[in-house]
């Protein structure tokens, strides 16, 4: 597709270009703020479903989970049958699935709800993104990708700013009637933009995409009970055998079929194999610290569901922003200095978070989430379009799976980590006071502080202590877990220091 040229011999976009490139965003920005959008809802749902902290943590990590299992096979399946109607079936069984919870809302409904959802999500995202990278001119694909990382980037904070809004008014369940008008209108849209698929038509890849879903979920489930488990638990040890024998065989069988699922050869790559490592540990961080900051939003500072979402939208200036001029900013200094640079922005603002305190007020914790942004900015869209860049333009389709599949399992592994470890935390340093307490009133204070502070309100002021108690578990557990966060990325700062590629060197004019 050629686009019109300006008197000066620069390309602009075209109307259904611009048009391509505005759906696209808004159908990515959706079901990330998906993965979000629940987290300012958490305590009203454990309050009136009776859900522990651990079934929360799975009320969010199930549709994540989903998610990135599924995101690989299908990207694989919009470059073959066609990436706009892929986006379109996606959409369509994400607004059924985020309508379920209106007729069933038990815990495990709800969970249930949020996975089917999540596969509808797979369907979207990968689609988003390789229908810009096929469709645009290559002048346009580094500032096109660098709005549609800015915009994936932010989806969180205008998935917890949405819920807010809704929760302002209404109850939880509005949350999910917002995702499925938010879905239905825009499969709606995406029926208007042109279709975009490769000519080839390779088999798909099931016996790879099987493995990756094994792989994905094992591991992902092993993160989420080894806090509260252990490494030894016999649950916990065969489950993460089986993700590492499965990730093993999906390995083996892409460097033997002939149309691989995933070309696993392109790690060798270090503009691919880096960039999809910092995708990885950016999007672990974002949704793991969200998990945390959210909650600690309202149960801690005492702010609403929309006060604690106008909290994080600071968040989005500098991402949004600085990500706009990454990739223009990596051209010059390499994907090694920007992503370095940003991931140890990142874990300097999680240490920051780590040091909150249940005397902390706003400004505490908005410096902190203003370096973690600024730090996401400078590595976000970079190390997305390092993936494209090292892909073959008919894999481009593979490619934005392979990168929403990092953003998803990172998202995954970062909600179970942190939401295991903030679970662990609380039910540890809660249980001094749960033999001090009436019979009734003990589970509901092990589950989770939402409950507890309900319980305290019920019995009045002469339960104040217990109040103070169970939000100094809870804090308890929330630093030990942003300190898993920030070592975490600290480490992968330190590997890609190694792995991620340096500065191009510009091709210097010849004299003759």
């Amino acid at each position: 597709m050629n686009a019109p040229e300006t008197t000066d011999g620069h390309s602009v976009l075209a109307r259904a270009e611009w048009w391509m490139l505005t759906v696209s965003c808004l159908a990515v920005a959706l079901v990330v703020a998906a993965m979000a959008a629940l987290y300012s809802a958490l305590p009203l749902i454990a309050v009136a479903t009776g859900a522990t902290q651990s079934q929360l943590t799975w009320i969010v990590d199930g549709y994540t989970l989903i998610l990135a299992c599924l995101v690989l096979p299908a990207g694989a399946v919009g470059d073959r049958y066609g990436r706009r109607v892929v986006l379109i079936a996606g959409l369509a069984v994400f607004s059924v699935a985020s309508a379920l919870p209106l007729l069933m809302s038990g815990p495990v409904w709800l969970i249930a709800a949020r996975a089917a959802a999540g596969a509808g999500a797979a369907l979207v995202m990968p689609s988003t993104l390789s229908i810009l990278t096929a469709g645009l001119p290559e002048a346009h694909r580094g500032r096109a990708v660098g709005v549609w990382a800015g915009v994936a980037g932010s989806g969180a904070v205008l998935g917890i700013l949405g819920s807010g809004l809704l929760l302002a008014r209404w109850s939880w369940e509005s949350v999910f009637v917002g995702l499925t008008v938010a879905g239905v209108v825009l499969a709606a849209l995406a029926c208007t933009i042109a279709e975009s698929r490769e000519r080839e038509h390779p088999p798909v890849d099931w016996v790879g995409a099987v493995a990756v879903a094994i792989a994905i979920a094992a591991i992902v489930f092993a993160c989420v009970e080894i806090p509260a488990r252990g490494w030894l638990d016999p649950l916990v040890t065969p489950t993460l055998a089986l993700g590492v024998a499965a990730a093993v065989v999906f390995v083996i069988m892409e460097l033997r079929v002939a149309a691989p699922l995933l070309d696993v050869r392109l790690f060798a790559r270090r503009g691919f194999g880096a960039g999809s490592l910092s995708v990885t540990i950016q999007f672990l961080v974002t949704f793991g610290v969200f998990l945390l900051l959210v909650q600690y939003l309202q149960l801690i500072l005492g702010y609403g569901p929309l006060g604690s979402a106008l909290g994080l939208v600071p968040m989005a200036v500098p991402l949004v922003a600085i990500s706009v001029i990454a990739p223009w900013l990596s051209s010059r200094v390499g994907l090694r200095a920007m992503t370095v640079t940003g991931l140890l922005a990142i874990a300097t603002g999680l240490f920051l978070v780590s040091r909150l305190t249940l005397a902390a007020d706003y400004p505490d914790l908005l410096w902190p989430l203003l370096i973690l942004s600024a730090g996401l900015g400078l590595c976000t869209a970079p190390a997305t379009y390092a993936i494209v860049a090292d892909t073959p333009v008919a894999k481009h389709g593979v490619a934005a799976a392979v990168n929403d599949a990092a953003r998803e399992i990172g998202a995954a592994i970062g909600i179970a980590v942190s939401g295991s470890v903030l679970a662990a935390g609380y039910t540890h340093h809660i249980q001094p006071a749960l033999p001090q307490l009436p019979e009734p009133a003990r589970g509901p204070v092990a589950d989770s502080l939402a409950a507890a502070l309900q319980v305290a309100d019920r019995a009045g002021p002469a339960a104040q202590p217990l109040a103070e108690f169970a939000k100094t578990a809870f804090v308890h557990g929330s630093t030990q877990a942003a300190l898993a966060l920030a070592a975490i990325t600290a480490a992968g700062a330190l590997a890609l220091a190694i792995l991620a590629p340096g500065r191009t060197p510009r091709p210097t004019p010849t004299t003759t």
